[in-house]
């Protein structure tokens, strides 16, 4: 699964890497957590351009009764995304590219579990494939929240966890955006792909959400 994740380059570079005419400002964030509001990117059908969207991590249907459900959809796992009642519609219509530059995953070590942080090779700025949708409060708030699809984890994940996150290579950012692909032989081949990633041991510290700083991508030991 994927639990934290980082986005902590500047906007410019975002802009320059998505191929954007504008970003919101926004400053570093080393520990994001679900629950809150991430960076995405989307295309809709009325715009002839992807844009920026600020979505809360935690996919809540439009049929939910209670927001709380999207704790525990922070993720999709794609071997089951066209099936789950939760996902099979935003798989088809509604997919976004959740913005990152690294992700952490626990390793057991005995009792506890060691935090390790994930980049791509190049340290670049990349997208996972997301989800999205939107949801009305009984208070007619209007809410609109994502989730992150996982895989198995590759070579250099599964040492530490069997699961990851899917990042998006970026010669398929515009196929996975487009609304007018709709079938699942059209759309999950776009994630077969894999870039290459390096890990580190993380500070424990990312446990707690409260902490957010660069010391977190760096183990104390």
């Amino acid at each position: 699964m994927c639990g934290r994740f980082s986005l902590t380059v500047s906007p410019e570079a975002i802009a320059q890497q998505f191929k954007l005419s504008q970003v919101p400002d926004s400053q570093p964030r080393y520990n994001i957590a679900p629950s809150q509001n991430i960076a995405t990117l989307v295309k809709r059908k009325e715009a002839p351009e992807k844009q920026f969207q600020w979505m809360r991590w935690g996919l809540v249907p439009s049929w939910a009764k209670d927001i709380k459900i999207g704790y525990k959809l922070i993720n999709a796992r794609v071997e089951t995304v066209t099936e789950k009642p939760s996902f099979r519609s935003a798989i088809k219509q509604r997919r976004c590219l959740i913005l990152a530059d690294g992700f952490y995953e626990w390793q057991k070590q005995g009792k506890q579990k060691q935090p390790y942080y994930f980049q791509l090779e190049s340290g670049e700025v990349f997208a996972f494939a997301g989800l999205w949708e939107t949801w009305n409060s009984p208070e007619d708030e209007r809410v609109i929240s994502c989730t992150i699809l996982t895989t198995a984890a590759d070579a250099v994940v599964s040492p530490i966890h069997e699961r990851m996150p899917i990042i998006v290579p970026s010669q398929h950012y515009q196929a996975w955006l487009d609304p007018e692909v709709t079938t699942p032989q059209d759309i999950l081949p776009l994630l077969s792909d894999r870039d290459r990633l390096q890990a580190k041991p993380a500070s424990t510290m990312v446990n707690n959400p409260k902490y957010d700083s660069p010391a977190l991508a760096v183990s104390a030991e």
